[in-house]
C-alpha cells in the first residue's frame, strides 16, 4: 500500500536554506567581487590623485582645451598649430588610426580570402606560391615588415623629379604616392543620395530574390542588379548632371614639374608603408582562417553540388563559402582586432596615429600621463568592443541553425 503523508505535511518542493541556494550564493559572490574590484579601483584612484598633488602635477581633462602649438603633416580633419587644441590633436590621431584600420581591414580581407582559396587550388604553382606567402609573412615580426616597406622599398624610390609614372596621372617617388584629387562642388550631394538609393534598392531586390528562390527555385541575377544599382545609379546621376552643365565632381590631377609635383592628392610614404605592411601581414593569417573554414565543410557538400552540375567556381561561391563562414567569422574577428591594435606600431615609422600624436607629442608637452594613457586605452577598448559587436551580429546571421 502507498505510504500516506501526514495531513500537515508541506506541499511542493522542499525549501532550501538561502545559505545553500546556488542562485543566491552565486549572486552574493558576484556582488562581493564587484565591491572588492570597486574598492581596489577607488584606492588606486585616490592614491594616484594624492601622488599627483604631492608632485604638484596638474590633473583633470582641462588640458584638452589648451592650444597644441605643434603641427601634424597628415590629417583628415583641419589642424593648425597656432589655433588647434590638444582635443583636436586627439581627434586627428583617432581619425588617422581609424582610416588605416578600415582600409587595412578591407584590403586584408580581400587578399586573405584570395590567398586562402589559392592554398587549396589543384594547380601546384598557385598552391605553392600561396603557401610560401603565408609561411614567410606570418613568421616575420610585423615591425620588421613595416621597416622593410618604409626603409628598403619606399625610401629607395627616386626623387620627385624622377618619379615613376603609373599612367598619366599617378606618380610614385620618395615623397609618397600622388593621385588625382576629387574636388566636390555644391551639387555633389546628388551622388551620395544616388548611392544610398542604390544600396536600399539592392537590399530590397536581394530580399525579393531570396523569397523567389525559396518559392520557385529560380535564381535572380542579384550580383548584376546590385552592380547596376550601386555603381550605375551614381554614374547615371553624374551623366545627367553633366548634360545639364553641372559638374558635381572635378579632378585635380598631379602635374610633374621640373623639381616637384604640383596638385593632386599625396599619400605620404609613412601611410603607404603602414597600410601595405598591415595588409600583407594580416592577410597571411586570414588566409589560414579561410583555408581552415573551407576544409571544415564536409566534402559531401562539394560532391552533391558537382552531382547537380555546378562548376567549381559556383560550387565554391554558393555552397562551400556560405557554410564555411560560420567557422571563419570568429577567428576573423580576432584578426580585425589585431590589425587595429597593431596599427599603433606606426610610431616606429613616423605615421601620426593616435599613439604617436596623443601618447607621444601631447603627453610630452602636457605631462598628464594618467589622463592621456586612460583616454588612449579607452579608445582602443571601445574600437575593439564595437568591432567585436558588429562581427558577432554578422556571425549570428551566418550561424548554422539546427532544428
Amino acid at each position: 500500500m502507498p505510504t500516506q503523508l501526514p495531513a500537515d505535511a508541506p506541499s511542493g518542493p522542499p525549501r532550501v536554506s538561502p545559505l545553500y541556494d546556488p542562485r543566491i550564493r552565486g549572486a552574493a559572490y558576484q556582488i562581493l567581487l564587484l565591491l572588492a574590484v570597486g574598492a581596489v579601483a577607488w584606492i588606486a584612484i585616490g592614491n594616484a590623485a594624492e601622488n599627483l598633488r604631492n608632485a604638484r602635477v596638474a590633473s583633470g581633462f582641462g588640458f584638452l582645451g589648451n592650444t597644441a602649438g605643434f603641427d601634424v603633416n597628415q590629417t583628415v580633419i583641419p589642424f593648425a598649430a597656432a589655433t588647434s587644441t590638444y582635443g583636436t590633436a586627439f581627434l586627428v590621431g583617432l581619425t588617422n588610426t581609424l582610416m588605416v584600420a578600415v582600409i587595412g581591414i578591407v584590403l586584408a580581407t580581400i587578399l586573405g580570402f584570395a590567398v586562402g582559396v589559392a592554398r587549396l587550388s589543384p594547380n601546384w604553382i598557385v598552391r605553392t606560391l600561396a603557401t610560401v606567402y603565408v609561411e614567410v609573412l606570418r613568421n616575420i615580426p610585423l615591425l620588421l615588415q613595416l621597416l622593410f616597406w618604409y626603409v628598403a622599398v619606399l625610401a629607395s624610390l627616386p626623387a620627385a623629379r624622377d618619379s615613376y609614372a603609373l599612367g598619366t596621372s599617378v606618380f610614385l617617388n620618395q615623397r609618397g604616392l600622388y593621385l588625382p584629387k576629387p574636388l566636390l562642388a555644391a551639387d555633389a550631394w546628388a551622388l551620395p543620395v544616388a548611392l544610398v538609393i542604390g544600396l536600399v534598392g539592392t537590399l530590397v531586390f536581394r530580399a525579393h530574390a531570396k523569397r523567389e528562390q525559396a518559392r520557385t527555385g529560380r535564381r535572380l541575377p542579384v550580383l548584376a542588379v546590385a552592380s547596376g544599382l550601386i555603381l550605375g545609379l551614381p554614374l547615371l546621376t553624374y551623366g545627367v548632371l553633366a548634360l545639364l552643365g553641372i559638374a558635381p565632381v572635378a579632378l585635380d590631377f598631379p602635374v610633374k614639374g621640373t623639381f616637384n609635383l604640383r596638385g593632386g592628392m599625396q599619400l605620404y610614404p609613412e601611410f603607404v608603408a603602414l597600410v601595405v605592411g598591415l595588409t600583407v601581414y594580416t592577410a597571411a593569417f586570414i588566409a589560414e582562417v579561410v583555408r581552415a573554414g573551407i576544409q571544415a565543410v564536409n566534402r559531401g557538400q562539394t560532391e552533391a553540388a558537382r552531382a547537380l552540375g555546378l562548376q567549381p567556381g559556383p560550387t565554391m561561391r554558393l555552397v562551400v563559402i556560405p557554410q564555411a563562414m560560420r567557422v571563419i567569422v570568429p577567428p576573423l574577428t580576432s584578426q580585425y582586432l589585431n590589425l587595429t591594435k597593431n596599427s599603433s606600431l606606426a610610431v616606429a615609422i613616423g605615421y601620426p596615429d593616435l599613439v604617436q600624436v596623443f601618447m607621444g607629442t601631447v603627453l610630452n608637452q602636457t605631462g598628464q600621463a594618467v589622463e592621456v594613457v586612460a583616454i588612449t586605452m579607452a579608445v582602443y577598448l571601445t574600437i575593439s568592443l564595437v568591432t567585436a559587436s558588429v562581427m558577432n551580429l554578422y556571425n549570428r546571421r551566418v550561424a548554422l541553425i539546427e532544428r
